[in-house]
C-alpha cells in the first residue's frame, strides 16, 4: 500500500469484470463497443489465464478498484509490450494515480524483460489529456497513422524504452 492508501495487485477476479466496465465508463471518453472490448479482455484472462498474453495491475483504494492497466508482450517481438488500457475513475483523476499506476505497470513489463512499451490513442480533441499524460510519463511518438479511426481521426502511437 502506498502512502496514499493504494495498493496495487496482478490477480484478477471475477467481480474485476463490472470493477472495469464501471472504471472505463466512468470517463465518458470510450463508445460502448469500446467499453465491451475492456471487458472481453478481462473474461479472456480470466479464461484462458496467462496463455491470454493479457496483465492486469488493479489499483484499489479501500479495497475497491479505482484504476487499472492491461499490457501484455506483442507476438513475434523480442520484449515489446504493449498498454492496452490504463484508466482510472474519474472520482480519482488528478491525484496522481495515473502516474503511480504507469510507473508500476512498466516495473512489471521490466520483470517481465521488456524492452520497449508502445501505447497508442485517438488524435481528437477528446484525447488531449491522454497525449499530455503519456508524454508526461515520457513516451514519444514513434508514429501516426492518418485517418486510422474514422476520417479525421488518426492513430497516435508512442513509445518508451526501458533500455
Amino acid at each position: 500500500m502506498d502512502s496514499n492508501g493504494v495498493s496495487f495487485r496482478e490477480d484478477v477476479w471475477v467481480e474485476d469484470i463490472e470493477s472495469i466496465k464501471r472504471i472505463v465508463e466512468s470517463t465518458g471518453f470510450f463508445y460502448p463497443e469500446e467499453v465491451e472490448v475492456s471487458v472481453e479482455l478481462i473474461e479472456d484472462r480470466l479464461s484462458k489465464g496467462l496463455e491470454s498474453g493479457y496483465f492486469f495491475l488493479i489499483a484499489e483504494k479501500n479495497h475497491v478498484p479505482v484504476a487499472y492497466s492491461c499490457y501484455g508482450p506483442i507476438a513475434c517481438t523480442f520484449g515489446s509490450f504493449d498498454i492496452f488500457w490504463v484508466v482510472v475513475h474519474k472520482n480519482y483523476q488528478g491525484m496522481g494515480m495515473g502516474k503511480r499506476l504507469m510507473e508500476k505497470t512498466e516495473e512489471s513489463i521490466r520483470r517481465l524483460n521488456g524492452r520497449a512499451i508502445y501505447v497508442e490513442t485517438s488524435s481528437r480533441d477528446l484525447y488531449e489529456p491522454t497525449r499530455e499524460f503519456y508524454r508526461r510519463c515520457d513516451y514519444r511518438v514513434e508514429a501516426v497513422l492518418k485517418d486510422f479511426y474514422s476520417p479525421g481521426d488518426d492513430k497516435i502511437i508512442y513509445v518508451k524504452r526501458l533500455q
